[in-house]
């Protein structure tokens, strides 16, 4: 079964993104753009730390040919970081367990100039970004991106979390596209202390975002309730694509990918099993059902 084909219309699919995606040919997509769930609701106890000894380098103990079996750090098996994980954390296979195929299936999906941008939490992140230097590669990371926004939770009894990681990863570290001049400028938070030329054009954007989230009575607001903002995503298109590209989101929520790449002249796929977000995405990208 063939469910895309690159000459073909953007699609908004519904169902279980695993069971869809090896319909997907390789190296279709030159970025793919995850929000999985967070992780936020499973249940917090006391487990004893165990440790385990170093597994042996990739191609060791691993056959070359079985997914997964890549250099990562010090020379250890995406497999063996993955064990070596799960024996201090017991709770790792909770949320992993789901995630670590799709991310296998994400990386088969990117094209060689591809880039995956992966958006999580401080729950997950230091994990995600342990099996993905594994996974990818050590030298197909490109940045930790933080989101930083002006909304959440007021905490009394340590500093209030107030910004979402990006974890972005290459398929080919000599090959990626990479376009800051096409990214959106953002104004100097200091715009005394540049020229009146350089304030008015503004500056690149860093690895630190500065953008709110997405407003109650924003015009793009949809009512989904994990709805991300266009202009975080946008820089991700902007550098990482060009215009004709197919983008990717399999955890496609409100479908702000594919809002962005209608409005870039990007082309794109969208998989959620919900199907209400299935059909917020139809409405709001117009799109019959």
């Amino acid at each position: 079964m063939t469910l895309w084909h690159p000459d073909g219309p953007d699609l908004v699919l519904q169902g279980d993104n695993l069971a869809l995606l090896p319909h997907l040919p390789d190296a279709s997509f030159s970025l793919i753009y995850l929000d999985p769930p967070f992780n936020t609701g499973r249940t917090r106890t006391h487990r004893t730390l165990r440790t385990m000894r170093a597994e042996a380098p990739a191609g060791h103990d691993v056959e070359p040919n079985t997914p997964g079996a890549r250099t990562g750090f010090r020379g250890h098996s995406y497999h063996a970081i993955a064990e070596r994980l799960r024996a201090y954390d017991d709770r790792f296979d909770d949320y992993w367990g789901e995630l670590e195929p799709r991310l296998q299936e994400a990386r088969r999906l990117l094209a060689a100039s591809g880039t995956l941008y992966l958006h999580l939490d401080y729950r997950e992140a230091h994990y995600a970004k342990v099996l993905l230097d594994a996974m990818f590669g050590r030298d197909c990371f490109l940045n930790e991106i933080i989101w930083a926004y002006d909304y959440g939770g007021r905490a009394r009894s340590r500093w209030p979390a107030k910004h979402d990681t990006i974890l972005v990863y290459v398929k080919d570290p000599d090959a990626y596209h990479f376009d800051n001049a096409a990214v959106d400028r953002e104004p100097y938070m200091a715009p005394g202390l540049v020229t009146a030329e350089k304030a008015a054009r503004g500056k690149l954007p860093t690895d630190v975002w500065w953008h709110t989230i997405v407003t109650t009575t924003g015009r793009e607001r949809t009512g989904y309730p994990t709805q991300k903002p266009e202009g975080i995503v946008r820089r991700m298109v902007q550098a990482s694509t060009r215009p004709g590209d197919w983008v990717l989101d399999f955890y496609a929520g409100s479908g702000t990918l594919g809002a962005v790449a209608q409005s870039t002249g990007r082309r794109f796929v969208l998989i959620d099993e919900n199907p209400e977000a299935i059909a917020v995405m139809r409405e709001r990208l117009r799109m019959p059902a």
